[in-house]
C-alpha cells in the first residue's frame, strides 16, 4: 500500500488550502461530495483517509476537524499520523484460510471467537501459510533458527499444541495438515 489519498468530504475551504500546496504534500487530495463519495474509494491498494467537518455515517477512517482553526503544520502532522495508523493496521492483519491473524496482538480470530498465540506460533503459522508441504527441517531452520541436522521434536511438539488449541477454541481439527511431504495450512 504505497499510495495515499486524502478525500476531503464536503469541505471546500480546506480543499482550496491544500490544493494550493499539493506539490509539497506526500499524498494526493481529492474533493468529494455526498453524491460521489462511494465512487472514489475503489482501489484496495490505496490508503484512503477521509477528512470532514462533521461525523458522517458509513464512512470509516474519517478524521473529523472539530477544533478549527488549526495550524497547517499540526493539520498535516495529524493527517500523516492517521495515514500511518491505517497502513500499520492494514499490514498487521493477515487472512489465513477462514481466519484473521492480527500480528500486533498475536490473536487469530474467526467470527466471535479468538485465540491468543505465542510469538513462535504466529511465526509458524505465517511460514507454513506462505508455502505448501513445509518440512520439519525447513521449520527448524526458518522459524527456530536451528541447524537442520539437529535431532529434536520441537517442531512436532509446537504443531501438536497449536492444533490442540485450534481444536479447543474453533473446533478445527484440520487447521495444520501434514502428509509425507510436509505441513500445510488448510
Amino acid at each position: 500500500m504505497n499510495s495515499k489519498v486524502l478525500i476531503i468530504y464536503e469541505y471546500q475551504i480546506l480543499f482550496g488550502i491544500l490544493d494550493e500546496i499539493k506539490e509539497s504534500l506526500n499524498f494526493k487530495i481529492i474533493q468529494s461530495k455526498k453524491n460521489n463519495y462511494n465512487e472514489i474509494k475503489s482501489d484496495p491498494k490505496i490508503n484512503y483517509l477521509t477528512i470532514s467537518k462533521i461525523k458522517v455515517e458509513n464512512i470509516d477512517n474519517c478524521l473529523i476537524l472539530e477544533n478549527t482553526p488549526i495550524k497547517l503544520e499540526k493539520l498535516l502532522e495529524t493527517i500523516n499520523i492517521n495515514f500511518l495508523k491505517k497502513q500499520f493496521s492494514n499490514q498487521s492483519n493477515i487472512k489465513i484460510g477462514k481466519y484473521n491473524l492480527d500480528l500486533n496482538s498475536r490473536k487469530i480470530t474467526f467470527k466471535d471467537k479468538s485465540l491468543d498465540l505465542t510469538e513462535r506460533e504466529t511465526s509458524l503459522i505465517i511460514f507454513i501459510n506462505d508455502k505448501i508441504n513445509v518440512t520439519v527441517k525447513e521449520l527448524q531452520k526458518n522459524v527456530w533458527d536451528y541447524s537442520p541436522s539437529l535431532e529434536t521434536h520441537t517442531v512436532e511438539t509446537h504443531i501438536y499444541r497449536l492444533r490442540k488449541k485450534m481444536s479447543d477454541i474453533f473446533g478445527d481439527e484440520n487447521f495444520i495438515l501434514n502428509n509425507k511431504d510436509g505441513y500445510s495450512i488448510n
